[in-house]
């Protein structure tokens, strides 16, 4: 049977969606078997889909052969039964080089991630992304954040666009995405994809259900997927007891323990996925470990919210 477009396939997801961190060995080289172990965890855990080599699995820290590598062992891991979609950046010269090696590796779809350091103008984004999209046939998100920031026009001339199916937002102006919403639309017919791409998007998500952004990532589910899919369902059920009990008592303050230090939405979470057990090995410079103390934290936090858990289902009987 041949699986159903990304678009349709995202359209309904059925559980968070996962954004596997990159395993590094001893010597600091990928580990493609720990890597697949990871990935393979995460689907057979709930995951709806797989997110390789983006924003926490160190995209801008690999080269362009382990980039391969890495998204050839996601697509394998993976085994059809959740699409994996593979991150692209740079500028538009290594953008379309990277998303070359994505669907020779079996990729199903692109994020494609702002472009190195410029800042350019709404004109030039446009043609970037463009160029991104028509150098192969998968289907492509473009992932709004720091130097890519569109205007409600801009998004409408992408969702015009061959192959870009969504935008994925690392903004956070939620009047800015409402506005987008609203032009795309009314200004082009069918479906398009929005994401909420926000660090712990968890925590931002009621407000981005409000303006119709039901999609999010889900950096928690890599070292805490229980506590990641029950939030998902609750959410998506209505139970907002559940919801709040889960925000107030675990998203907060792990997300007041993400902002203690630099790239810890990177770091942070593959301590937390060594901290489960699987040996992932260190992030990558230029990011740094968490310190000893903020470990700690995690580790308290997370048997909190597993506790959390188990209230919730004593509750219930």
């Amino acid at each position: 049977m041949t699986p159903a477009p990304l678009a349709a396939r995202l359209s309904v997801p059925g559980g968070p969606l996962f954004f596997p961190v990159t395993a590094y060995g001893p010597d600091g080289t990928v580990d493609l078997d720990t890597y697949r172990t990871h990935v393979r965890r995460g689907v057979e855990a709930g995951a709806a889909a797989v997110f390789a080599c983006c924003g926490t699995g160190e995209f801008h820290a690999l080269t362009p052969e382990e980039y391969e590598a890495c998204v050839r062992t996601a697509v394998e891991a993976a085994d059809g039964r959740v699409p994996v979609v593979a991150g692209a950046g740079y500028g538009t010269a290594l953008a379309v080089r990277y998303a070359r090696l994505a669907e020779a590796a079996g990729a199903d779809g692109l994020l494609a991630l702002p472009p190195y350091l410029v800042v350019a103008g709404q004109e030039g984004l446009l043609r970037h992304y463009r160029e991104v999209a028509a150098a192969t046939a998968l289907p492509v998100i473009v992932y709004q954040r720091d130097n890519a920031v569109f205007t409600p026009a801009t998004v409408v001339e992408l969702a015009r666009t061959d192959g870009v199916i969504g935008l994925k937002d690392g903004l956070g102006d939620l009047d800015l995405m409402q506005r987008i919403v609203s032009a795309v639309r009314s200004e082009v017919p069918g479906d398009f994809l929005y994401f909420n791409g926000l660090p712990t998007a968890e925590q931002t998500q009621l407000a981005y259900r409000a303006i119709g952004v039901t999609l999010y990532s889900s950096a928690v589910f890599c070292f805490a997927p229980e506590i990641a899919l029950a939030f998902y369902r609750a959410l998506e059920a209505g139970d907002d007891t559940t919801v709040t009990r889960l925000l107030d008592g675990f998203y907060r303050p792990f997300v007041e323990l993400r902002a203690q230090g630099r790239g810890y939405a990177v770091a942070l979470v593959k301590a937390g996925v060594r901290m489960r057990g699987l040996d992932v090995g260190e992030v990558r410079s230029p990011l740094h470990e968490p310190g000893e103390d903020h470990v700690k934290q995690l580790a308290e936090m997370v048997e909190r919210g597993y506790a959390l858990l188990e209230k919730e289902l004593e509750d219930t009987k």
